[in-house]
C-alpha cells in the first residue's frame, strides 16, 4: 500500500467532506486519519487527509481525476506522496543550539527531512555540518553586499530543489523580496520575549526583570520582521533561584523543541495559512511512533 496525503483550503460550504470521501472510495482509497476547520471568521474550509491506495491509481492520477471535485467547490488542493522527504536548506549564524538539534532529529530519524544545505555567514559550524556529509555553504553578508548575498543564498535554495528554508537562528534580517518569494516556505525561531527585550541578551535582560516564563515562537517569515503567522509555541517555568546563564541554557532548549515542532507540522502538511494566522492539525496518533526514534 503507499501512503498519500490531500491537503485542501475553499471557502465553506456543505457537502465538502462528503465529495471528498466519496471521490477516495471510488477509486479505491482507504482514509487514515482526516482533520479538518471550518472557520466563521474568515468563511474558509481547511482540510487533511492520509489515506492508502493499492497502487492502482498514482499520485498524477489522482491529482488530475480530482479536478471536477475541485471545481465544483472552488478548491485549493494537493496531493502528496507520504514517502517523499522534503527537501530543507538550513540557515544559522553563531548560535548553533538549533541546528546541531536538527542535525541530531534527521540523524534518528525523528525528523523526516532530506537536508540538502547549510548556509551561514560564518564558519563556526562548517566542519560539524561536512561530517554529516551535507554541503555547507559559507556567505557572507554586509550592508554593502545583501543583494549579491541574497541572490548566492537563492542559487543554493534553487539549485538543491529545496522546499523549505529553516532559519536556525539566522542573525540576518531576510529583504522584503526574498521573504516574497519564499512566502510560507521560510520558518523562523526566536524567544518570546518580543517586543519588551530586544537586542543581543534578551535572557540577561529578563534575567534582570524577574521574568518567570520563558518562551520560544516558531513562525512564518514574512516583510513584517518576527511578526509572521505563528507555527508553534512554547514555554518553560523559571524562578528566582537560577541565574541568567540558566534562563540562557532553558531558553536554548525551548528554541530547539519549538522550532523542531514547526518544522515536523509544516513537512508533514499540517500547516495551513489563514490570513496573519495559521490552521495547525495535530499529529495522527502514532506519526511521532513511526518515525525511527534511534
Amino acid at each position: 500500500m503507499t501512503n498519500y496525503a490531500v491537503t485542501v483550503n475553499c471557502p465553506s460550504s456543505k457537502g465538502i467532506v462528503a465529495a471528498i470521501a466519496n471521490y477516495m472510495a471510488d477509486n479505491d482509497c482507504n482514509i487514515t486519519d482526516s482533520s479538518q476547520f471550518d472557520d466563521p471568521e474568515t468563511g474558509q474550509f481547511f482540510m487533511r487527509m492520509s489515506f492508502e491506495n493499492d497502487g492502482t491509481r498514482d499520485l498524477d492520477g489522482l491529482t488530475r481525476g480530482f479536478v471536477t471535485t475541485a471545481e465544483k467547490f472552488g478548491m485549493n488542493y494537493e496531493f502528496h506522496d507520504e514517502s517523499v522527504k522534503m527537501k530543507v536548506v538550513i540557515m544559522v549564524s553563531r548560535f548553533g543550539h538549533c541546528l546541531n538539534d536538527l542535525l541530531y532529529r534527521w540523524r534518528i530519524g525523528a525528523l523526516p527531512i532530506d537536508i540538502v544545505a547549510v548556509i551561514s555567514n560564518h564558519l563556526d559550524y562548517q566542519k560539524v555540518v561536512v561530517n554529516h556529509d551535507i554541503p555547507f555553504h559559507c556567505i557572507k553578508v554586509t550592508a554593502a553586499n545583501k543583494p549579491h548575498a541574497e541572490a548566492q543564498i537563492m542559487s543554493v535554495v534553487e539549485d538543491a530543489g529545496a522546499d523549505l528554508i529553516v532559519l536556525a537562528r539566522y542573525m540576518q534580517i531576510l529583504s522584503d523580496q526574498m521573504c516574497r518569494q519564499m512566502s510560507g516556505r521560510i520558518i523562523n525561531i526566536h524567544h518570546s520575549f518580543l517586543p519588551s527585550f530586544k537586542g543581543a541578551n534578551p535572557y540577561k535582560q529578563a534575567f534582570e526583570r524577574g521574568v518567570k516564563l520563558i518562551g520560544a515562537t516558531s513562525h512564518y517569515v514574512t516583510a513584517d520582521l518576527d511578526e509572521g503567522p505563528i507555527i508553534e509555541q512554547d514555554t518553560v517555568r523559571v524562578t528566582h533561584a537560577q541565574s541568567a546563564a540558566d534562563y540562557v541554557s532553558l531558553g536554548r532548549d525551548v528554541e530547539a523543541q519549538v522550532l523542531a515542532r514547526a518544522i515536523h507540522a509544516h513537512i508533514h502538511r499540517r500547516v495551513f495559512l489563514n490570513g496573519n494566522k495559521t490552521v495547525v492539525f495535530p499529529a495522527s496518533p502514532g506519526s511521532y511512533a513511526s518515525e525511527r526514534m534511534g
